[in-house]
């Protein structure tokens, strides 16, 4: 790989003066634009690429940030990461992703390597695991905001959408339809997104009379493998037989539909469904899957500003601690 020193040599200049033309300070040091455009073509020649720790000890700066996330692989954070990819790039930020899959001690490893890269800041989805490690992160000054989730205990920025009123709004647009008979299929993950979720399911149905007990709800273990996963939704639905069901993930819906399929049970005349977390799946699916949207884009942009923010880039945000509003994309499955 060619070195400052190799592209000087080739231009017949100084490294400085190398320097100076490729950080954008040839206009400062009265670098020529001539020279500035023949020192640019020799780098493209060269395919020359900036050390990042050496740009990091000049600048204090690597122009990256670091996300981590739940499970790159899921829809809904694939379209996140994407968003923040092209979001932080009108900053001129590079972005490094990665999962934690929800693995204790997987988070704290993330963060480690995150650090060896030098990144400028963080936006990461929580898991009880990485409080110290985040806390130790904050202590430092370095700018850390959390996105679709928070931790309680941690005095930091938040971006997520009303997770309790998401559910809510679902509960009430089944009553609507006049179904009583609602059950409510999460998993039992200790985060506080899906404790808003339930939350919100119980209270609903307890508000109008109609939660009765526990049956109404079905708690996956997070870690059981999909096959499991699909034959307890369908003991659960053939035991306890819901006139409809709400699922608290887009994921948990999916296995959910399969189950409903291995039961040959009609929707929505056998069942009526509603999934947290809208899929392009479930506009597929026959019939359509109504779902709670949760507004992708606005949460990406709305955590980058207040990254930027809080890293000196951007004016800081007053707001730290956002909650944005679900919408509710009713199709033909209730």
């Amino acid at each position: 790989m060619a070195s400052l020193k190799d592209l000087a040599k080739l231009v017949g200049v100084s490294p400085t003066t190398v320097s100076f033309a490729l950080n954008g300070r040839s206009r400062e040091m009265r670098i020529s634009e001539e020279l500035t455009e023949r020192i640019l073509e020799a780098a493209k020649q060269l395919g020359y690429q900036p050390n990042n720790i050496a740009v990091a000890l000049r600048t204090g700066q690597t122009k990256i940030i670091g996300l981590i996330v739940e499970d790159i692989a899921n829809h809904f954070f694939s379209n996140l990461a994407k968003t923040i990819e092209d979001e932080a790039s009108r900053f001129g930020y590079r972005v490094v992703y990665c999962s934690t899959e929800n693995m204790a001690g997987k988070g704290d490893e993330l963060i480690n390597m995150l650090q060896r890269q030098q990144v400028d800041g963080y936006l990461i989805t929580p898991d009880a695991s990485m409080e110290e490690r985040m806390t130790a992160l904050l202590k430092r000054d370095i700018p850390v905001v959390q996105i679709d989730r928070y931790l309680p205990g941690l005095d930091c920025p938040y971006v997520m959408v009303d997770n309790h009123q998401g559910v809510v709004s679902g509960v009430e647009f089944l009553l609507k339809k006049k179904y009583s008979r609602i059950s409510f299929v999460t998993v039992d993950l200790d985060m506080i997104q899906m404790k808003e979720r339930k939350l919100g399911f119980v209270e609903t149905m307890t508000a109008h009379g109609l939660f009765k007990n526990k049956k109404q709800l079905l708690e996956l273990p997070y870690s059981s493998v999909r096959e499991d996963a699909v034959e307890r939704i369908q003991a659960y639905l053939e035991k306890e037989k819901p006139e409809a069901v709400l699922f608290a993930t887009n994921y948990v819906g999916i296995l959910g539909l399969r189950a409903i399929k291995n039961l040959q049970l009609n929707v929505p005349d056998d069942l009526a469904v509603v999934c947290f977390d809208d899929n392009e799946v479930f506009d597929l699916c026959t019939p359509a899957i109504t779902a709670i949207r949760q507004p992708i884009e606005s949460m990406a942009r709305g955590a980058v500003k207040i990254l930027m923010g809080e890293m000196g880039v951007a004016k800081k945000s007053a707001r730290k601690q956002v909650k944005i509003q679900t919408s509710i994309v009713r199709r033909d499955s209730a």
